[in-house]
């Protein structure tokens, strides 16, 4: 059962798993950072206001406390921006640029004769009429 649980954590698998984990909280610090002091300064520029969570309305000596709401969806929209203009969108590029379309095949042929371009199916050259074999 030991040698079984050794070769579990050895597998690369769990290895590769750990990886990202480790590498996941250090990326969820940088964005929470990019977050914090680039786009919420940002949104406290345009909107006057950094921090909603004072934001309440009252119905029947029920407070509602939409401000927190407000925070938590703008906290979302501003990491999920970041996520997508840093990461998502280069890495796509990054894919886009590494992909190698395969060639189209080929249309046409030289003709033995006249090296006139002629359509793959053709029997004969349009140009010399000579007979072609076929491709």
């Amino acid at each position: 059962m030991l040698q079984e649980f050794k070769k579990f954590l050895l597998r690369g698998n769990v290895i590769d798993l750990a990886v990202a984990v480790v590498i996941g909280a250090s990326f969820v610090a940088v964005v929470n950072a990019a977050v914090k002091d680039l786009i919420t300064p940002l949104i406290a520029a345009i909107f006057g206001k950094q921090d909603f969570s004072a934001l309440t309305f009252t119905i029947h000596d029920s407070q509602f406390l939409y401000g927190d709401f407000v925070n938590a969806v703008v906290a979302f929209v501003a990491v999920a921006a970041v996520v997508f203009f840093f990461v998502v969108q280069p890495m796509n590029v990054l894919i886009a640029r590494s992909r190698k379309e395969p060639p189209a095949d080929p249309t046409t042929r030289k003709c033995p004769e006249c090296l006139g371009e002629v359509p793959v199916d053709a029997r004969r050259c349009m140009f010399c009429t000579s007979p072609i074999a076929a491709a």
